[in-house]
C-alpha cells in the first residue's frame, strides 16, 4: 500500500485500506472467473434489442419479478400479442424473444408491457439504446435503431495528446444563441471550431444519457444506454466525437452512476413490480435531497449493468473517458451531507459504502482495460484519500479528482473580503493544496457556479454593470476591476495545476447571465439556457478581451509541454504588499493583487539571465491599461551574495491589480 508509505497519517487506517483493496480483488475474481472485467462487462451486447447474423431480431431483459413480458409498439398497434410474448429462460430472471426480420423495422417505436403479481405497466427496456419523446404527447418510447448505413468512425484509433488536459465543459442543448435546444450537428459544425481555436484539448459533455426532464441538466437519468434524442441521432453524436478527434480534441462524458430518476414508466424505478431490483431497499432506497433512487452496488446484476454501461460508451461512441458525477454521494451512507471531514477518521469510521467503493474501483480498472489512455475523473468533495491514486498503490484508480475547494475559495474570497484583504499566501496555498500522489482538475468555476440562484465569477465581480457598462468607452471602475480580477483569477488557477484545468462553456469570455432551464416558473423559456456567442464576436463590446486572454493564456501554458509538469516553486509572497511570485521551470508568474498600489523595481531572486514577458493581464489587447512596455527585455542584476547560486535580482514594475508571466530566454 504505497499510499500509506507516502502519507504516514494513513497508517492507523491500514487495515481498512487493505480491506477495501482486497474486497475489490475478491469481487473481481467472483465476477470474471478466469476471464477479464472487459469480458464480464458485455451486457449491452446481450440484453436489449439486437439483430442476429441472419437478420432476425432478439430481445432480452432482466426482470426477475415479472410473470410475463410482451413487446408492444407501432408494429402491433400497441396491443399484447402472443407473437411478441417473451419467454423466461433459466432461473436468473432473464426473458427472451426471437422475432423474424419483418416483425419490426428501423425507426419504429416500442415498449415492454410487464406483468407481475398484482399489477402491470408499460416500461422502456433498461438496456434500450435509443429512446425518443413524442413532440405532442411528450411520452417517451424506445425506438428500433438499425440504420442501413450505420456511422463508420474515421478516427477509430484516436490517441489524445500527452500532457495537461484543458477541459471545456459543455452542454449540447444550450450551446447556441437561439432560444431553443441545440443539436449535435450544430455543436459539431459551429462550436467545435471555437473550442479548437481557443486551445482546449478536451471537451466534457453533460447530459448525454437520456433524461425525461430537460431542466435536470442531465442528472436524473432514465435510460443509461441511450444518448439523449432531444439533441439528435446516435449517428450525429458519433460524427461529433469523430470530428473532435480529427481536431485533436478528446471527448469525455459526464457519467451519472450515483443515482437514477424515480420515474417508473421511463426509468428503472419499478421495472417489474420490484422497486428494489436495481436499488437499495429501506432507508437507503432514495436520495431525499436529489429526489432520486440509489443503486444497490452490492448486487452483481447491478455491477453488470453499470460496468457494461462504461464499456458501451467507450466502444460504441468512442468516448475517451468519464467524469463520474456525485462520487461523494456514492461513498457515504449520508451522501456526505452533514459530515465535516475534519480528520482522516471521517474516511474510515464505518459510514462508508464499501459496495460503492468496490464498484468505483472496478469501474476504473475496466475503463483502463478497454482503453489504457482513457480519462476518469471523480467529482468528489470530501477529500477521500486514495481516490485518484492507482489501484496498484492501494487507491481507487481515478486519473483525476475535481479540486472542488478552489471555486469555493474564490467565491468566499469575492463575497466576504475587501480587495485590500486578499492574502497571496492564502491564495497560493488554496490553489496548490492537494495530495502529492493524486492529480486534480483545477477550475475557477464550472456549471455549478453558473446555475440560477448562484452567480458566475464575472457576475459576482461586476453584477448589473455588465448590462450597462460593457461597451467599449462606457466601462466604469466596477467593470475595470472585474475584468482585471477575472483574468488574474483564471491565470493563477490554470498556471498552478497538477494535471488538468477546466472551464465551463462561455465563462472564458465572461458570459453575463446564469443558467436557468425552461420550467413552469419562467414560462418554459430558453432565454437563459443558451450561450450568447454574439457577445464575444462583437468587438464593440468588452467580452472579446476576456476570450482573447483565455486563448493566449492556454497558448502560453501549452507552449512548453514540460511547463505544467514541473513543480510550483514559491519565489516570494508579501501579504502586506499583496504581491505573489512563483516559478515553474523557466517561467515566472508574478501577481500584484493590490487594488491601489503599483510598485516600481520590485525585486525577486531568480536564476541569472534574460527574461521576456510572454503574457500580461494588463496589456491593452486584453482590455488593460497597458502600463508596462512588454517589449522590454529584463535582465537580472548582479549581486555578489547571490552569484554563487547563479542568481540575481530581477526587478519589475508591477501595476496594481495585474499579473504577468515571464520566461527565462537566455542564461
Amino acid at each position: 500500500m504505497k499510499i500509506i508509505d507516502r502519507d504516514p497519517w494513513l497508517k492507523p487506517f491500514e487495515a481498512a485500506i487493505t480491506g477495501r483493496h482486497q474486497n475489490a480483488i475478491n469481487k473481481e475474481t467472483e465476477l470474471v472467473g478466469r476471464g477479464t472485467l472487459k469480458d464480464f462487462a458485455a451486457g449491452h451486447q446481450y440484453f436489449g434489442l439486437h439483430q442476429t447474423a441472419k437478420g432476425k431480431w432478439v430481445f432480452r431483459e432482466w426482470a426477475p419479478n415479472a410473470t410475463a413480458i410482451y413487446l408492444i409498439g407501432d408494429f402491433n398497434n400497441w396491443q399484447m400479442a402472443d407473437d411478441y410474448k417473451l419467454q423466461r429462460i433459466g432461473s436468473d430472471g432473464i426473458w427472451e424473444i426471437t422475432l423474424p426480420r419483418d416483425a419490426m423495422h428501423h425507426g419504429q417505436l416500442y415498449k415492454m408491457l410487464v406483468q407481475w403479481q398484482g399489477g402491470q405497466g408499460e416500461r422502456i427496456p433498461a438496456w434500450a439504446q435509443r429512446v425518443v419523446q413524442d413532440d405532442q404527447t411528450k411520452i417517451f418510447s424506445a425506438q428500433v435503431w438499425a440504420p442501413e448505413k450505420p456511422y463508420k468512425f474515421r478516427h477509430r484509433n484516436f490517441k489524445r495528446q500527452s500532457g495537461p488536459l484543458f477541459i471545456y465543459e459543455c452542454h449540447i442543448g444550450m450551446a447556441q444563441d437561439a432560444e431553443r435546444i441545440g443539436t449535435y450537428e450544430e455543436f459539431r459544425l459551429k462550436i467545435l471550431p471555437r473550442i479548437k481555436e481557443e486551445g482546449y484539448n478536451c471537451i466534457q459533455i453533460m447530459a448525454i444519457q437520456e433524461h425525461p426532464y430537460y431542466g435536470s441538466f442531465g442528472y436524473h437519468v432514465s435510460s443509461f444506454f441511450a444518448p439523449s434524442s432531444r439533441f439528435g441521432t446516435p449517428e450525429e453524436l458519433k460524427a461529433l466525437i469523430d470530428t473532435a478527434h480529427s481536431m485533436g480534441i478528446a471527448v469525455i462524458m459526464d457519467l451519472v452512476h450515483s443515482h437514477a430518476v424515480k420515474n417508473e414508466v421511463e426509468g428503472l424505478g419499478n421495472l417489474a413490480g420490484d422497486p428494489n431490483q436495481f436499488f437499495y431497499p429501506g432507508d437507503r432506497h432514495t436520495h431525499n435531497q436529489w429526489d432520486s433512487l440509489c443503486f444497490d452496488y452490492g448486487k452483481n446484476q447491478v455491477l453488470h449493468f453499470l460496468l457494461s454501461n462504461c464499456r458501451y460508451w467507450l466502444e460504441e461512441y468512442k468516448f475517451d473517458g468519464f467524469r463520474f458525477d456525485g462520487v461523494t454521494s456514492m461513498l457515504y451512507y449520508s451522501h456526505g451531507l452533514g459530515e465535516d471531514f475534519l480528520d482522516y477518521s471521517a474516511y474510515f469510521n464505518g459510514h462508508q459504502d464499501d459496495n460503492a467503493i468496490c464498484y468505483l474501483t472496478l469501474a476504473n480498472r475496466l475503463i483502463h482495460q478497454v482503453n489504457p489512455r482513457a480519462i476518469s475523473i471523480a467529482e468528489e468533495v470530501s477529500g477521500m484519500p486514495g481516490l485518484a491514486a492507482s489501484f496498484e498503490d492501494g487507491g481507487y484508480g481515478f486519473d483525476y479528482r475535481m479540486a472542488m475547494n478552489i471555486p469555493d475559495f474564490w467565491i468566499k474570497t469575492i463575497k466576504e473580503l475587501k480587495d485590500e484583504d486578499w492574502k497571496p499566501s492564502a491564495i497560493l496555498w488554496e490553489v496548490t493544496n492537494r495530495r502529492a500522489d493524486e492529480h486534480t482538475v483545477s477550475y475557477l468555476e464550472s456549471h455549478d457556479q453558473a446555475l440560477v440562484g448562484d452567480k458566475t465569477v464575472i457576475f459576482r465581480l461586476i453584477d448589473a454593470d455588465m448590462y450597462w457598462h460593457f461597451r467599449k468607452g462606457d466601462e466604469n471602475d466596477v467593470v475595470r476591476r472585474g475584468i482585471a480580477l477575472h483574468k488574474m483569477l483564471r491565470l493563477i488557477t490554470s498556471s498552478t495545476i497538477n494535471g488538468a484545468y477546466l472551464n465551463f462553456m462561455g465563462n472564458e469570455f465572461g458570459h453575463p447571465e446564469w443558467i436557468d432551464f425552461p420550467r413552469e416558473g419562467n414560462g418554459w423559456s430558453h432565454k437563459y439556457a443558451r450561450r450568447q456567442w454574439n457577445l464575444v464576436d462583437n468587438h464593440d463590446l468588452l467580452y472579446h478581451y476576456l476570450g482573447d486572454f483565455d486563448r493566449d493564456m492556454l497558448l502560453t501554458l501549452k507552449e512548453n509541454t514540460h511547463l505544467l509538469q514541473t513543480k510550483v516553486r514559491e519565489v516570494w509572497h508579501n501579504d502586506g504588499d499583496q504581491v505573489l511570485a512563483y516559478s515553474r521551470g523557466k517561467y515566472l508568474f508574478v501577481f500584484n493583487f493590490s487594488p491601489t498600489r503599483s510598485y516600481e523595481g520590485y525585486g525577486f531572486m531568480m536564476p541569472e539571465g534574460k527574461y521576456k514577458v510572454v503574457l500580461n493581464t494588463d496589456a491593452v489587447q486584453y482590455g488593460g491599461f497597458g502600463f508596462c512596455n512588454d517589449s522590454i527585455e529584463h535582465f537580472t542584476n548582479f549581486d555578489p551574495l547571490l552569484s554563487r547560486q547563479h542568481k540575481g535580482w530581477l526587478k519589475l514594475y508591477l501595476p496594481a491589480r495585474s499579473a504577468q508571466v515571464l520566461k527565462l530566454v537566455s542564461e
